[in-house]
């Protein structure tokens, strides 16, 4: 009978939350910083249904906590309804207060107990939370600044002559700028997650898994900075349309991408190995 409620109110909350993710999601900018959401929820999901049997067995209600997490995120989510707030924000408050919802109510029908044994499903969520797109502008401003001094320190290295003017390199042949787009958000965002899954997953002290994901930060600006050296020698030196965009640009992108999840696993091996 619980889990068929908690089924029951797992689609109320996923009809809170459709709308606003829906809206959201037709952004022009979607394919940017918000490409990921969808999976979040399918990960969590199965990370629940993997451990079933510790989650609803043996655990018992807790009312009124439940209730009053379930009746915040109510008064959240009627907020955010209002007129006042932009769409982006709208699915900010919208998408948290789905969440609070939803947890309130795993609270109430299943406990505190089974609350901390799904703390990681449920912290999960997290990342379906949409950030509000000014503060994704400046995360990506700061990636590519980050990037930048690294692309600068890499042509320096294979010894390519160039002059630099902010983020705008003059070098033979052509020159380029690294704007937000060369931030490789997407790829970024694919390795932090896949570093908190096999953390999770893998690793059984924290601060290994926080180290794990830490990684992940340098990785990626190596990663861009990389990719960014690697499609200018090969423009230059083999096919302009390497640079201009298409299957061609992107497939150079996969290749770095699949670069970066190698680096990533060896040092998940070597924290591994550290636990013996």
């Amino acid at each position: 009978m619980r889990i068929a409620l908690f089924i029951l109110l797992s689609v109320i909350a996923i009809w809170m939350a459709f709308p606003p993710i829906l809206n959201l999601l037709r952004a022009p900018r979607v394919d940017l910083y918000y490409s990921h959401i969808p999976l979040i929820p399918a990960l969590s999901a199965y990370f629940m249904i993997r451990r079933r049997k510790e989650l609803f067995e043996k655990s018992g209600p807790y009312h009124i906590p439940g209730l009053m997490a379930m009746a915040a995120g109510i008064g959240l989510f009627l907020m955010a309804g209002s007129r006042e707030m932009g769409s982006g924000p709208r699915a900010t408050v919208s998408t948290s207060a789905t969440l609070i919802f939803w947890a309130g109510s795993f609270l109430l029908l299943f406990g505190l107990k089974a609350v901390r044994k799904a703390a990681f499903p449920i912290s999960f969520l997290i990342f379906a939370i949409p950030v509000p797109s000014s503060i994704m502008d400046e995360i990506l401003s700061t990636i590519a600044l980050a990037t930048t001094h690294m692309t600068s320190l890499f042509f320096g290295v294979v010894r390519v002559p160039f002059m630099r003017e902010d983020s705008i390199f003059h070098l033979p042949g052509f020159s380029l700028e690294i704007g937000p787009e060369c931030a490789g958000w997407r790829s970024s965002i694919a390795l932090l997650i896949l570093s908190i899954l096999a953390g999770h997953l893998f690793l059984k002290k924290s601060w290994k898994k926080g180290l794990l994901v830490l990684a992940v930060f340098p990785l990626a600006i190596v990663k861009n900075a990389a990719r960014i050296v690697v499609l200018y020698l090969i423009s230059y030196f083999i096919d302009m349309r390497f640079i201009e965009g298409g299957f061609l640009h992107r497939s150079v992108g996969y290749v770095m991408f699949f670069v970066g999840l190698c680096i990533l696993g060896f040092v998940l091996w070597l924290l591994r190995e550290a636990e013996g």
